[in-house]
């Protein structure tokens, strides 16, 4: 496998607002490239500029942790690092891909996490993170730490296919289960199902089972984007290898599109049976708020809430005012309780809107919204 160390400039990536779908204001990439090789994955795409082979080049910032450190150290900031769970994560590598076990990166990141008070947010495929227990609960003892896996269906035969070189979605529910059993919450990213593959109503009501059996908190889903380039060539590749008679089928599903989006109408039937099984197996269907509340300051947890119940609503064909009352959310330059008698006058707040934020800053959650993410 070849490796290259690079010496990196940053680490920590500010998200220009927070992040309701990992509860994140910011994420990080210690590798460039993942050797787990999905055969699905965007990280390929060239907007993502990973050079080389993305499955076997493998680039190492061997500098990340000295920079790591400076960036997260308070006496080095004029303005705080807002709180919220850190992803030691990104787009383009999975923080416990096979060359952690050399590199350690991502456990010498966690230990300065826990150092500087951050929760953290694990998303991975890989078993690998049991190793790193004894500080993954210290930071949930002292702050919180969420463990997630990704999935995109529970199929061994499946998955040997499109995640080659992952951990089998058995390990991945046993980590589940290991995680659940030592005091953590944990929650399966169902993303993304393939289409025509793993998007079938059997395959998701299996893959939601299994992972309720498994003890999940909660659970995301999303179906798959294929960019026009490398990531649509080198799947297009595996699906004419091992499902010859699906290719006009793609072809027809993934016009020209900038972001590799299937169509709208796709997308409507896959989120009808996720929310469907979802509903049956009564599991939470973002990250519920309890996880959150005591961590987010109070503008960030109501743009939270508020984008969480604008994709509750979507996800059921409605349409929704409450991802833009969000986004106005977010340019606000003081907290919302100081305008709290003003809050209508903001640009897509209405009284509806406005009375669920109360609830919010008085609770930390909206009745609402708890009845959204499970029915």
């Amino acid at each position: 496998m070849p490796t290259y160390e690079q010496e990196a400039k940053s680490i920590l990536r500010k998200h220009k607002k927070i992040d309701s779908w990992f509860i994140s204001n910011y994420g990080m990439n210690l590798y460039r490239g993942c050797t787990h090789d999905c055969v699905y994955c965007d990280g390929r795409a060239e907007n993502y500029f990973v050079k080389g082979d993305f499955g076997k080049d493998i680039v190492v910032k061997k500098n990340a942790i000295d920079i790591l450190r400076k960036e997260l150290d308070p006496k080095r900031k004029r303005i705080p690092l807002k709180r919220s769970f850190i992803l030691p994560g990104g787009g383009v590598g999975d923080s416990y891909e096979p060359i952690e076990q050399k590199y350690e990166l991502t456990r010498k990141t966690l230990k300065l996490l826990y150092e500087y008070n951050f929760p953290v947010h694990i998303l991975t495929k890989s078993i690998l993170v049991k190793r790193d227990l004894d500080i993954l609960q210290k930071i949930n003892n002292k702050n919180k730490a969420i463990i997630s896996f990704s999935f995109s269906s529970v199929d061994e035969r499946i998955s040997k296919i499109f995640e080659p070189h992952a951990a089998k979605p058995l390990e991945r529910l046993e980590a589940i289960s290991f995680f659940k059993e030592h005091g953590f919450n944990c929650g399966m990213f169902l993303m993304p199902v393939i289409p025509f593959i793993t998007d079938t109503p059997k395959m998701i009501e299996q893959t939601i089972r299994e992972g309720v059996k498994a003890g999940i908190d909660f659970i995301i889903f999303s179906g798959m984007t294929l960019k026009e380039g490398r990531q649509k060539e080198y799947f297009m590749n595996t699906i004419a290898e091992h499902f010859p008679h699906l290719q006009l089928e793609y072809e027809n599903l993934y016009r020209e599109n900038k972001w590799g989006n299937p169509s709208s109408e796709y997308y409507e039937t896959i989120n009808f049976t996720f929310d469907t099984f979802s509903k049956k197996y009564k599991v939470p269907k973002r990250i519920p708020a309890y996880l959150f509340n005591n961590i987010l300051d109070e503008n960030d947890l109501i743009i939270v809430i508020l984008e969480q119940i604008d994709y509750l609503l979507k996800l059921r064909g409605y349409k929704s005012n409450y991802g833009y009352a969000a986004y106005a959310i977010s340019k606000l330059d003081t907290g919302i309780s100081n305008i709290r008698s003003e809050i209508g006058r903001i640009n897509g707040i209405g009284p509806a809107i406005r009375k669920i934020i109360w609830e919010i800053l008085d609770t930390g959650t909206s009745r609402y919204y708890e009845k959204l993410l499970v029915s």
